[in-house]
C-alpha cells in the first residue's frame, strides 16, 4: 500500500455497512491502572488475614460500643437509702417529685396517688415495698408485666429520686375514695 496517509495506516480491514474503522490503541496510563486493578482484586479476594479489608463494620461497631460503656459506664439503678432519706427534707426536691409525679405517675395513681389502673400510693400496703429506696428502685426499673414502665430510662435520676420522695411523703394522707389496699403491709402482713 504506498503513499498511504497516517489516518489510512490506521484503518482496521474490515468494513460494515460502508463504514470502516481506526485501529485506536487505549492510552498507556489507562492500561496501567486497568492492570493494577486487577492484580488488587486478586490480592484483596486471597486476603485470608484481613490486612486489606479491615475488621469489619459489625467488629468497628462492637469495639466502639465497648469503648461508650467503658466511658459512660451504665446506671445500675442502685439507690442510695441516706441520700434519699436527706432528700426527703428538701422542699425544692419534694416541689420536682410532684410536678414529674403529676405529669407522668397521675393517670395510673389519681393525682392525690389513691390509685387508679395503679395502686393506692398512700396506705401501708406496697406490691413491691415501701422503703424509699425500694420504692427509687421500683420507679427506677418499673414493673413491666404490670404496665409500669421503667421511668429510669426516660427520666434524668434527679426526677426519680424526687419522685420517690415525694411518694413517700404522700404516706397517711388519705385521699378521698381511695383504691382498696394491695401487696403487704409495711409491717409485714399481706392484703
Amino acid at each position: 500500500m504506498p503513499n498511504m496517509t497516517p489516518d489510512e495506516e490506521r484503518l482496521l480491514e474490515h468494513e460494515y455497512d460502508g463504514i470502516r474503522e481506526f485501529d485506536n490503541p487505549l492510552p498507556r496510563w489507562w492500561v496501567w491502572i486497568f492492570w493494577a486493578t486487577i492484580a488488587f482484586s486478586v490480592l484483596y479476594a486471597v486476603d485470608f488475614g484481613g490486612f486489606m479489608r479491615g475488621p469489619g463494620r459489625v467488629a468497628e461497631y462492637n469495639q466502639s460500643l465497648a469503648d461508650a460503656a467503658k466511658r459512660w459506664p451504665p446506671s445500675t439503678g442502685a439507690v442510695d437509702a441516706a441520700s434519699l432519706a436527706a432528700l426527703a427534707k428538701d422542699q425544692k426536691t419534694l416541689t420536682l417529685g410532684k410536678t414529674v409525679f403529676v405529669t407522668n405517675c397521675a393517670v395510673c395513681h389519681r393525682a392525690d396517688a389513691g390509685g387508679n389502673i395503679g395502686p393506692n400510693l398512700t396506705d401501708e400496703y406496697w406490691l413491691h415495698g415501701g422503703k424509699l429506696d425500694e420504692i427509687a428502685t421500683t420507679i427506677s426499673k418499673g414493673v413491666l408485666d404490670k404496665g409500669m414502665p421503667n421511668w429510669g430510662k426516660m427520666l434524668p435520676p434527679a426526677q426519680v429520686t424526687a419522685v420517690a420522695v415525694y411518694v413517700a411523703s404522700l404516706s397517711g394522707s388519705n385521699p378521698a375514695n381511695p383504691k382498696a389496699p394491695q401487696g403487704v403491709k409495711a409491717g409485714g402482713d399481706a392484703k
